[in-house]
């Protein structure tokens, strides 16, 4: 790809709105995992007793195992999240981006 083909899609709206768009997003989403993970590492340091509580009866399942578990879930979901917006929005405009670069 030549140097005016690069200036071109660099200057095009679709593709400074595509940036701004996914950069936000992957930010936003990096932001909430790093905020719930390390809420739980806070947890884990500072407060274990309320890790240990048994909110199952008489189980041997403590509290923190559907906490960490739960962590791992909203790990997934914000992925979920990522690649319904890359499938919709990102692409459609990752596409009027390409018709410019031919």
């Amino acid at each position: 790809m030549d140097q005016s083909t690069i200036d071109r899609i660099k200057a095009d709206p679709n593709f400074q709105q595509l940036v701004k768009k996914r950069s936000r997003l992957a930010w936003g989403l990096s932001a909430l995992m790093l905020l719930v993970y390390y809420a739980f590492i806070m947890l884990v340091a500072f407060a274990p007793s309320v890790l240990s509580i048994r909110p199952f009866g008489d189980s041997i399942v403590t509290l923190g195992v559907p906490m960490g578990v739960s962590i791992i879930v909203f790990a997934f979901l914000l992925t979920g999240i990522y690649v319904y917006k890359a499938n919709t929005e990102f692409d459609k405009l990752s596409e009027k981006v390409r018709e410019l670069a031919k």
